[in-house]
């Protein structure tokens, strides 16, 4: 079982070592980057690839550890219990799996991807140390230990926005995806919007890595928002046509499919007001 990319997933050699690496040690799959730079992406290409089923659970702020393994709902048991309602007599009516029981029980090897784990409290990271380690949980309730039938390929992604624990990282092994260079990104583009007209793919990437090194950007655009900035500039003619002149000075066409923030819109006018009284 190796990972070699797939025609929809442009993957580094270094990213499909990556992989590969985390497949034969069975550790967890750490990886970091940008936000849109293909993380979760990622996982759903590997599970496509090696024909694995795709278990996600995407991290929220209020999400907690224990949520992945299982939650008992007690409320129900004394509601249904006040009705004389007869699933009452077993405890197991009211245990809802989480995404590790779904993966652990899964007779097939499973792709289990932990979205955004860094969007969670400190302390998520440290309360599956054990879980993800061991592969195995104590459910309480049914006084049993739920085991891994088959150990599944954990990808967890993580933007970066806080540092994860010490003890976990240890555990983990580790792959940050660089944003791509130029080559790179022909190749992804040439994936998503084949037969794309030369001239306008070197104009777009011009301005978009232009952009991207403006100084105070307060939010960069990143792959994801360059696909889907082209894909509405090969459908408009006059933005095609503003974008090959000089009248754009750094303010795109179509701007709103690339920033998200006003600062970002206003630091690139007032750049382009000055290139144009120094003209």
């Amino acid at each position: 079982m190796k990972f070699q990319g797939t025609k929809k997933y442009i993957a580094t050699e270094d990213l499909k070592l990556a992989v590969n690496a985390s497949l034969n040690l069975e550790k967890p799959l750490l990886i970091k980057g940008e936000p849109g730079t293909g993380k979760t992406m990622l996982a759903l290409e590997v599970a496509e690839a090696l024909g694995m089923r795709l278990v996600e659970w995407h991290i929220k702020s209020t999400t907690k550890a224990s949520q992945g393994l299982y939650e008992y709902d007690a409320v129900s048991r004394l509601r249904d219990s006040q009705l004389g309602n007869e699933k009452v007599k077993d405890i197991a009516n009211y245990i809802k799996q989480g995404k590790l029981w779904d993966a652990f029980q899964s007779d097939e090897r499973v792709v289990l991807l932990v979205d955004e784990i860094d969007k969670a409290d400190i302390e998520f990271p440290n309360d599956l140390l054990q879980e993800l380690d061991r592969m195995e949980f104590y459910c309480y309730e049914l006084d049993k230990t739920i085991k891994a039938k088959k150990r599944p390929l954990v990808i967890i992604t993580s933007n970066n926005e806080k540092d994860l624990p010490d003890a976990f990282l240890r555990r983990c092994f580790f792959h940050y995806i660089a944003f791509p260079d130029r080559v790179v990104l022909e190749k992804i583009i040439n994936v998503h919007i084949p037969k794309l007209k030369k001239k306008l793919l070197k104009d777009s990437l011009d301005t978009f890595f232009d952009i991207r090194k403006v100084p105070g950007m307060k939010k960069k655009p990143t792959t994801s928002e360059l696909i889907d900035w082209l894909k509405l500039l090969v459908s408009d003619d006059l933005a095609q046509e503003v974008l090959s002149s000089k009248q754009s000075n750094l303010v795109p066409p179509l701007y709103g499919a690339l920033l998200k923030n006003e600062q970002d819109v206003e630091l690139l006018q007032r750049l382009a007001f000055m290139t144009r009284r120094e003209n």
